[in-house]
């Protein structure tokens, strides 16, 4: 069963292509779009470089969630916020709605 999901993401550069999955960590949808590599297995994706995520505002400290996605598992880099800082676990498969 697929990890990711091929979609399109709207950003500064316009409406893009982008691979999307479901971060464990941080509980949202992540993406990696053409400025990341991708070895093209939806089953078992691997990204480069790594993926970094930010959410908050001025003058909170930001929630961090920075992972590298490889062979289908998420490591999480130790300047996450979240309780899945510093491991590694399995990418859970897309659940189509």
């Amino acid at each position: 069963m697929p990890k990711v999901k091929k979609s399109t993401i709207t950003s500064s550069r316009g409406t893009v292509p982008a691979w999307l999955f479901e971060c464990p960590g941080c509980g949202c949808m992540h993406y990696a779009y053409d400025r990341w590599q991708f070895n093209g297995n939806v089953d078992a994706p691997t990204f480069s470089p790594s993926i970094k995520v930010e959410v908050g505002h001025y003058p909170d400290p930001p929630d961090i969630c920075h992972s590298f996605v490889r062979d289908g598992r998420i490591q999480y880099l130790n300047d996450c916020t979240h309780e899945l800082k510093g491991q590694t676990v399995e990418l859970p498969n897309w659940e189509e709605d």
